[in-house]
C-alpha cells in the first residue's frame, strides 16, 4: 500500500484545495501518473503517484482544504491495468456490494439524515458529489453509467428534470434560499484563489497610499504602423503583433527614467529594481493572475508577444508554475479588452505602480484651432504608491508612455 500525500509547494504555501480527482477508487495507475489537481493561493498543482497500482481510497473531497503532508488517497501496490472487458465484468460486482450495503444501511438510518458513510455512498467521481451536492441531489436517484457509476454528466442530465431534481439529499447543509426580507438567494463559496485575491487588495489598499493619474493616447499611428507590418511580423516570427509589446516596450523605456516607479518599499528602505520584469495581468475562470514576462529590456516585440501569449494560454489552462508568477517589478492590466473605458486599477503589491489599459474609441480630437478629426483614442491610468512616488513622477511617467506610443517610431529606437 502507498499513501498520497500533499506534496512541498512552496515557501510560503502550507495548504490547497482538492479542485479535480483525475482517478477514482477502482482505477489503476502507472507510477509518475497524475491523479489529483490541488488549488493553491497562486496555482493549480497536479499531484502524481509515486506507484504504479489501484486507487483503494480517496481521503478528502473536491473543494476539501488539506493540509503539506497530510494523506489524500492510498494506492494499492502492484496489479495490472485492467482490460476493458475485466472493468465490465467487475462492475456489476460493485454494483452489487454496494446495493447490499445499502440496504444494511436503510434498517439504520430512518431517522432524521446524517451524513453518508464514505465507504457505503453510490459510486461516484468527487465531482459528481460536489456537484449533487450543491443542486440538493441524492445520489441514489440518479441513474448510473453501463459501468454502474454516478458521472457528472450523469448529475446534469437529472438535474433538468425538475419533478426528481428537488429532493434534497441526505446530509446536505442547504444554504438558506432567501434573506431574511423573503427575497431568493443563492450561496456560493468563494474559490481558495478568491478570497486571495480579495485579501491581497485589501491588504493594499490599507497599506499603501494609493494614488491614480491619468492621460490619454491617440493610438493612429500603432495602430497603422501594426496594420503595415501585422502580417510580414507573423510570417516572420509566427506570432501575431499585438499592443502589448508597444505597450510594454514603452513601460520599460519609461521605468527607466523613472527608476522609483519600478521599486517597492522594504521596512524603512526604498529597493530600486534593476530589472525588468512586467507583470501581464490575464482574466481565468478562478480569478485574475498576474504572470511575468521577465528580462522585457532584452526581448524583442516578437518575443515579449509569444511570450504573453504562452503565459495566457498556460494560465487559461490552470498549468502556470510559482515560478511564472513570482518576482514581477510593475504591473499593466488591460481593461479595455472588456470594454472598460476607464478605471483605476490597484497596485499589485510589493509593486509600487501598476498602468491600466482601456478601450481604444474613436472620439472628436482637436487638430489645431480650425480642425477636428475623429482619432482613435485610449484612456490610461497610472496607479502609484505615493510613498515613495511623488505627483512630478508620476505623471512624467505617464506622458513618457503617451508620447512613445504616440511615436512609435521612437519607441523602436528605445527598444
Amino acid at each position: 500500500m502507498a499513501e498520497i500525500k500533499v506534496p512541498e509547494l512552496a515557501e510560503s504555501i502550507t495548504e490547497g484545495t482538492i479542485a479535480q480527482w483525475l482517478k477514482q477508487p477502482g482505477d489503476y495507475v502507472e507510477k509518475g501518473e497524475y491523479i489529483v489537481e490541488l488549488e493553491t493561493d497562486k496555482v493549480n498543482v497536479e499531484v502524481i503517484s509515486e506507484e504504479a497500482g489501484t486507487i483503494q481510497e480517496l481521503k478528502a473531497d473536491e473543494g476539501d482544504t488539506v493540509e503539506v503532508g497530510q494523506v489524500i488517497a492510498i494506492v494499492g501496490a502492484g496489479g495490472e491495468a485492467p482490460s476493458p472487458s475485466e472493468a465490465k465484468q467487475e462492475a456489476p460486482k460493485e454494483e452489487e456490494k454496494e446495493e447490499s450495503t445499502k440496504k444494511e444501511e436503510s434498517t439504520k438510518k430512518e431517522e432524521a439524515p446524517v451524513k453518508e458513510d464514505k465507504k457505503n455512498r453510490p459510486i461516484a467521481s468527487p465531482a459528481a458529489r460536489k456537484l449533487a451536492r450543491e443542486k440538493g441531489i441524492d445520489l441514489s436517484d440518479v441513474p448510473t453509467d453501463p459501468l454502474g457509476r454516478v458521472r457528472k454528466q450523469d448529475i446534469e442530465a437529472y438535474s433538468n428534470k425538475p419533478a426528481e431534481a428537488s429532493k434534497p439529499s441526505a446530509g446536505e447543509k442547504k444554504a438558506p434560499a432567501k434573506k431574511d426580507d423573503g427575497k431568493p438567494v443563492v450561496r456560493e463559496k468563494m474559490s481558495r484563489r478568491r478570497q486571495t485575491i480579495a485579501k491581497r487588495l485589501v491588504e493594499v489598499q490599507q497599506t499603501a497610499a494609493m494614488l491614480t493619474t491619468f492621460n490619454e493616447i491617440d493610438m493612429s499611428k500603432v495602430m497603422e504602423l501594426r496594420k503595415r507590418k501585422k502580417d510580414k511580423f507573423f510570417d516572420d516570427h509566427d506570432v501575431r503583433l499585438g499592443f502589448m509589446s508597444f505597450f510594454t516596450k514603452a513601460v520599460v523605456a519609461a521605468l527607466k527614467k523613472y527608476p522609483y516607479v519600478n521599486a517597492e518599499i522594504d521596512g524603512d528602505e526604498i529597493v530600486l529594481k534593476k530589472f525588468y520584469d512586467v507583470g501581464v495581468a490575464v482574466s481565468t475562470d478562478d480569478g485574475l493572475v498576474v504572470p511575468i514576462v521577465r528580462d522585457c529590456e532584452r526581448k524583442n516585440f516578437a518575443e515579449i508577444e509569444g511570450e504573453i501569449m504562452e503565459l495566457a494560454t498556460k494560465a487559461r489552462n490552470n498549468k502556470l508554475s510559482l515560478g511564472d508568477l513570482q518576482g514581477g517589478s510593475f504591473t499593466i492590466t488591460n481593461g479595455g479588452v472588456f470594454g472598460s473605458l476607464l478605471s483605476t486599477p490597484i497596485l499589485n503589491g510589493p509593486q509600487v505602480g501598476i498602468l491600466g489599459m482601456h478601450k481604444i474609441q474613436l472620439r472628436p480630437v482637436a487638430i489645431d484651432k480650425d480642425t477636428m478629426e475623429n482619432r482613435p483614442m485610449m484612456y490610461i491610468a497610472l496607479s502609484y504608491d505615493h510613498r515613495i512616488i511623488d505627483g512630478k513622477e508620476a505623471v512624467g511617467f505617464l506622458a513618457m508612455v503617451k508620447d512613445l506610443l504616440e511615436n512609435p517610431e521612437d519607441l523602436l529606437l528605445e527598444g
